[in-house]
């Protein structure tokens, strides 16, 4: 009995000190709890303030604004380089210079006549534009042929007021597809003896080109001692074998003509029916249209 007595005592020892252990009250875990919320807003302002400082650091000095001062993002739009909202994403890389100083600030401002840099490259502030004309006869690029003829330019009157030029030349007699534009690294990258996008033409001669000619055309041949590379010449399917589709790299037609002179034939007509990749489709003649976005990045990416 006593021993049990003893276990008794003990064991009710137990839920007695549990008991009383549970009626402690608790800490006051909510006030902790508030320190770090008042410390936090300090701390953060502190940060972004540091923050802030580090970043004026690579940023060019702010100007009073100007009439004619433009904000960064449009000056590069504007130039043909890339959209707003992709020049914001370069100017926050730190990709964009104002006069050889890095600016990371979005809506900086800046005049037509700063230089500025965008990702290795100067930019001007003229939007880059691209024209296609359908050109009809006794229109010509040259601007030295008197009155007689009219010169292409007037075709595209009202398109723009960009200062554009054609890609390459074309007589009047020459029709088909003229690319008119006002970026000057575009021009010379289609006018150059190595630049490698194709252009086809339909060719009308004065009689039937012999089969014999057409075989030694399709190998290419020596033109006052520049070798001129045929990439594919053949009969027009349902026309008299006087019409002729030539497909080859240079943007000269005066090239075209010469390769059929070359053989005793006199040339009629030359029509530039496809220029690296564009065609006539919906365009009649006499008529022109802009270059949709991803036809530009094509011609770009030729």
């Amino acid at each position: 009995m006593n021993k049990k007595e003893g276990n008794n005592s003990r064991g009710g020892s137990k839920p007695n000190s549990s008991r009383s252990n549970s009626n402690k009250p608790k800490p006051a875990m909510q006030k902790r709890a508030q320190g770090p919320k008042k410390v936090k807003p300090a701390v953060k302002a502190a940060e972004e303030e540091a923050a802030q400082k580090l970043k004026k650091q690579n940023q060019a000095p702010k100007r009073q604004k100007a009439a004619d001062e433009i904000r960064l993002n449009k000056f590069i739009s504007n130039s043909g380089a890339c959209s707003r909202r992709d020049a914001d994403i370069y100017i926050q890389s730190g990709n964009v210079k104002v006069n050889g100083v890095p600016v990371t600030e979005m809506g900086y401002l800046v005049k037509l006549t700063d230089v500025i840099n965008f990702d290795g490259a100067i930019l001007t502030p003229e939007k880059k534009e691209y024209i296609l004309l359908n050109k009809p006869k006794n229109f010509t690029t040259a601007l030295d042929e008197g009155q007689e003829f009219r010169n292409v330019l007037e075709l595209v009157r009202g398109s723009t007021t960009a200062k554009i030029a054609p890609i390459g030349r074309m007589d009047k007699n020459t029709t088909g597809l003229l690319l008119f534009t006002n970026d000057t690294d575009m021009i010379r990258k289609f006018t150059l003896p190595s630049q490698k996008s194709s252009k086809i033409y339909q060719v009308s001669l004065d009689k039937n080109l012999k089969f014999e000619d057409l075989e030694k055309i399709s190998k290419g041949l020596v033109l006052d001692g520049h070798r001129v590379f045929v990439e594919e010449v053949s009969y027009i399917d349902g026309e008299a074998k006087s019409e002729v589709g030539l497909k080859l790299r240079s943007s000269n037609v005066k090239v075209v003509r010469a390769i059929f002179e070359n053989f005793d034939y006199d040339v009629l007509r030359i029509d530039r029916v496809s220029f690296a990749g564009l065609t006539k489709k919906n365009l009649p003649r006499g008529n022109w249209r802009m270059l949709t976005e991803q036809e530009i990045i094509n011609l770009k990416n030729v």
